[in-house]
């Protein structure tokens, strides 16, 4: 979710709570929250039975078998680190299916069945799939955005996470605002267990109040193929040019902008596990250095 962001609106009677001061000083000092029992079962159970279905129901002979790669597996190569085909580039308003790095034979045929070689479903399920949208766009979460300063909340994006058995690639440490930057940084993740996810399955791993000491560097773009001299379009990273911190944030680096201190991912931060049962929202600030370990 990623909004235009300034003070908080007043709570009406009407709205359902949002955060509570304790929740909104924990995120603001930490840089995600874990709120257990946020989404009722039986919307789990809707949401898990239409992802099985989802995945299982594509149809695998007019797919271009896109891979995810997220840079960290051992079958990645620098032209790969990150995918930027056609088939990834216009799913901003579709629901499409990308593939797991391992879940293919040195032949390039899956090697096992289609649900159980995906990475992950996206990018618009909130407004195509009625029970996505109905768990997204809530009340509850309307008002948790409104806790956090939002004035003009939007969702730019939604994705289920498979995280499959074996093949279930680690996620190296990244911040979300990389990917959904805006000027200055606005984002934030709300992510939530369709399953119990734990150290044993590859759950989240939070730096615990990096938000606060390491900035933006780095935004994802589109690459035109005249960029730097390379070859073809795709996709890369550049510098940021804009601010590196949300507006307003009180961070702990002399300048405001993280100039001289940790890059994103660098050796030295402490990671702990954000261990969840099913039904648990996790919100996550676009500033803050996550990972997650393979399943």
């Amino acid at each position: 979710m990623s909004p235009s962001r300034t003070e908080p609106l007043p709570q009406s009677a009407s709205n359902p709570p949002g955060l509570t001061p304790s929740q909104l000083q924990s995120f603001e000092q930490n840089g995600y929250l874990i709120i257990p029992n946020a989404v009722s079962p039986a919307t789990i159970s809707t949401l898990l039975a239409d992802t099985h279905s989802l995945l299982s129901s594509f149809p695998l002979s007019s797919h271009p078998l896109t891979k995810f790669s997220t840079g960290d597996s051992p079958s990645s190569s620098s032209s790969s680190a990150h995918i930027g085909d056609t088939y990834f580039l216009t799913s901003g308003d579709k629901v499409r299916f990308f593939f797991d790095e391992d879940a293919f034979t040195p032949s390039g045929a899956l090697s096992r069945p289609q649900e159980r070689a995906v990475n992950k479903i996206g990018h618009c399920l909130h407004a195509l799939v009625p029970s996505f949208r109905a768990a997204t766009l809530t009340p509850r979460h309307a008002a948790i955005a409104r806790a956090l300063g939002f004035r003009d909340p939007r969702v730019l994006q939604s994705m289920v996470i498979c995280k499959q058995p074996e093949i279930g690639g680690r996620v190296p440490p990244h911040q979300d605002s990389t990917f959904l930057y805006t000027d200055p940084p606005s984002a934030v993740g709300f992510w939530i267990a369709l399953e119990d996810a734990g150290v044993g399955n590859g759950c989240l791993s939070f730096a615990r109040g990096s938000h606060r000491r390491v900035g933006v560097r780095k935004r994802f773009v589109r690459r035109t193929g005249e960029e730097e001299g390379k070859e073809g379009g795709g996709t890369g990273f550049v510098d940021v040019q804009g601010r590196r911190f949300p507006e307003g944030m009180e961070v702990e680096v002399g300048d405001g902008e993280g100039e001289g201190k940790k890059e994103e991912g660098e050796e030295g931060e402490e990671y702990e596990a954000g261990e969840v049962k099913a039904g648990t929202l996790v919100l996550i600030h676009g500033n803050l250095l996550h990972k997650s370990e393979r399943n």
